[in-house]
């Protein structure tokens, strides 16, 4: 199987061809922007204890992460949003992956801020069996570190777009969580984490599963 990595360069490379060179520049800036904030640095830290927040599943339920994590291995995957391609390559390869997750004994739960509506939509396009929650109010995305406002050009770009993300996440708020990867173990503190503040790069699924199955062993 093509491992997620080729899968996110591939298609970074089509879209490079495609969209004007002038466009590329400005969210290229906008990346080394973000970065040099040091998102990726203070973002909830390898020991840290599993917040107590409350989400939306897909279904419209108020559900607590503390009492989905239930003293099990977690994985939890901060993705933008069902409009980012990078993301549903991501939610896939996880798909893909879910069954060995299962055997090293986890359970993988992604969040994006979308309302629960886009992340019904999102699960059934993916084809997901796994728990997909709505951080619409970013209390998730702001507890970890994560959240970020967007600049004027990417507002003025999404809007253009389509990518209407007050909209999209029924908060009024152009905010997004940079992609973001925690693994929580039994305890609930984290053991693995990966914070991007590249949305084109995530962690590689496959790497996170070897990691896990070596604890387990």
């Amino acid at each position: 199987m093509t491992s997620l990595g080729n899968q996110l360069a591939d298609y970074q490379a089509g879209f490079k061809q495609r969209a004007a060179p002038e466009r590329v520049a400005m969210m290229e800036n906008a990346t080394a922007n973000l970065r040099a904030t040091g998102i990726e640095d203070s973002a909830l830290d390898l020991g840290a204890k599993l917040p107590d927040i409350a989400l939306t599943n897909a279904r419209g339920e108020r559900v607590r992460l503390k009492v989905l994590h239930a003293g099990k291995p977690t994985v939890l995957v901060f993705y933008r949003g069902g409009w980012c391609p990078y993301c549903n390559l991501e939610l896939r390869a996880w798909q893909s992956l879910l069954p060995d997750l299962q055997v090293a004994g986890a359970q993988l739960i992604a969040i994006s801020p979308q309302l629960p509506d886009g992340s019904l939509s999102t699960a059934e396009k993916n084809e997901l069996a796994y728990p997909v929650l709505s951080d619409s109010s970013l209390e998730a995305a702001t507890a970890f570190g994560i959240a970020f406002t967007l600049p004027p050009e990417l507002v003025e770009l999404y809007g253009k777009v389509g990518n209407d993300l007050p909209t999209i996440n029924g908060n009024g708020q152009w905010v997004l969580p940079v992609p973001a990867t925690f693994v929580f173990d039994e305890e609930g503190r984290i053991i693995f984490r990966h914070v991007e503040a590249d949305y084109r790069q995530r962690a590689e699924p496959a790497e996170v599963l070897a990691a896990l199955f070596e604890r387990a062993n």
